[in-house]
């Protein structure tokens, strides 16, 4: 019981999935941000190539 008390391995497993939550609210606030912008140059570029 003391072992099982004393292991930190859920912790570590804790740990790593907020580090991906953190770097997935990151990505997306990104993309929230910048989106619009990129939508632009791709219809833009998307324009100038159609005849």
């Amino acid at each position: 019981m003391l072992q099982f008390l004393r292991s930190e391995d859920g912790a570590v497993a804790i740990e790593y999935g907020l580090i991906a939550a953190g770097i997935a609210v990151a990505i997306a606030s990104i993309v929230w941000l910048i989106g619009d912008k990129i939508e632009a140059v791709f219809t833009s570029v998307n324009t100038a190539l159609t005849p």
